[in-house]
């Protein structure tokens, strides 16, 4: 695929920058969007009818959508070091604090300096579970983030969210299928399985949408019902196992926990989701056109059916690999698109990177807080962010009249 899905209207569409209106049924392509020629120039024909509160370009209030280039790359770069921070004070604390000094010794030991090694015990603590599971944080918050953001522009719906559209649901149907009938149950199968649970729930969800539309309450609500619907599949799977044991890890690795990873889960994550966010990231154009509606974007010269297709098996994927490695993980791509959008506006060049930088640092820390606030004892970090984003969705709700 082009890296400019619309062609020559690449340029046009940061005109687009004030936020479109993706309240129930609206496609302002005809009232407040001007197509000028065939250089696709756009013109914002009425801008008391874009942006309106509660939309996905704009929660609350829009501000000063317009940062200037160096502002945003400084707080870009802002990002990538609080990132860096994070992901190192959260391997340090823990139960067992190793301090900055063991943890260099650790690291330079690793990297074949001349330190004086951790006993084993430690270094092992270290580098085979808190830093692969630290990193794992990072990578699946980053493109769950994204997920949040793809799926806010594709459906023109502010509380789009792979855990409330039920996509997470059918994931973690599929990999447990694969782990309790032990159908090539490797990681490659877990994640295999996942992507088919990924799939067919978004394709349940499009089916029973084909005729309503993308209103904001309905997709949710029909979201709600794909979830549960698969989440009883998943009960019926694990019903067929009579191991005890197998049954009592699966339920707690559905809650969401990043024990289980290791570097070759690492690895996979570490692969799968930068490509996604620069697929993602090459068709930024086009969910800026998408923001506004099929009819906009076509007008626009994006070829909808097609991106839009490619968009949501991208946001599959991503879904898939993350909910395979370390289980159903929700409201992070409802929480960080939003408060992101806030910051940076909603131009998706700028917004893409920007959210799967805070979706890593969130869920870094979200994390951390999992494993120290009620220790020995853990606590699933699905659990923290459902604590922290249903409160966020109800505000969102509210926000847009229909709570």
């Amino acid at each position: 695929m082009p890296a400019d899905p619309v062609g020559g209207a690449g340029e046009a569409v940061d005109l687009l920058a004030v936020g479109p209106d993706r309240s129930a049924g609206s496609d302002r392509s005809a009232g407040s969007i001007g197509v000028a020629g065939s250089a696709g120039s756009v013109s914002v024909g009425s801008v008391g009818s874009v942006g309106s509160v509660g939309s996905v370009g704009s929660v609350g209030s829009v501000g000063d959508t317009r940062r200037s280039g160096a502002a945003r790359l400084v707080l870009f770069l802002l990002a990538v070091a609080v990132l860096a921070g994070s992901v190192a004070v959260a391997v340090r604390i823990g139960t067992a604090d190793v301090g900055w000094t063991g943890l260099g010794r650790v690291l330079g030991a690793r990297l074949g300096l001349d330190v004086d090694p951790l006993p084993p015990l430690m270094d092992s603590l270290v580098w085979d579970l808190r830093l692969p599971r630290v990193l794992m944080a990072a990578l699946v918050g980053a493109s769950l983030a994204v997920c949040g953001t793809v799926l806010q522009a594709v459906t023109r719906n502010a509380l789009a969210d792979p855990y409330l559209l039920g996509v997470s649901s059918g994931a973690s149907t599929g990999a447990v299928t694969v782990v309790v009938l032990g159908v090539g149950a490797s990681a490659l199968g877990v994640t295999g399985g996942a992507l088919v649970g990924a799939l067919l729930s978004f394709a349940l969800l499009l089916l029973l949408l084909r005729r309503s539309g993308l209103d904001s309450v309905r997709i949710v609500l029909t979201g709600v019902v794909v979830g549960q619907l698969f989440t009883a599949l998943t009960s019926l799977v694990l019903m067929a196992s009579a191991d005890a044991d197998t049954t009592r890890a699966v339920t707690h690795w559905l809650l969401g926990s990043m024990a289980p990873a290791r570097w070759n889960t690492v690895v996979v994550c570490a692969i799968v989701t930068p490509l996604g966010l620069a697929v993602a990231w090459l068709c930024s154009t086009a969910l800026d056109g998408l923001s506004f509606g099929t009819d906009t974007a076509a007008s626009l010269g994006i070829g909808v059916r097609h991106t839009r297709a490619l968009l949501l098996v991208v946001t599959a994927v991503l879904t898939a690999v993350a909910v395979a490695t370390v289980g159903a993980i929700g409201f992070v791509g409802l929480i960080v698109p939003h408060g992101v959008r806030f910051l940076v506006g909603p131009l998706h060049r700028v917004l893409l990177p920007c959210a799967a930088l805070a979706g890593a640092v969130f869920l870094v820390w979200t994390d951390a807080l999992a494993r120290v606030a009620f220790a020995p004892r853990e606590v699933p970090v699905g659990v923290i962010t459902a604590l922290l984003g249903v409160p966020l969705f109800l505000l969102v709700l509210r926000r847009r009249g229909e709570l």
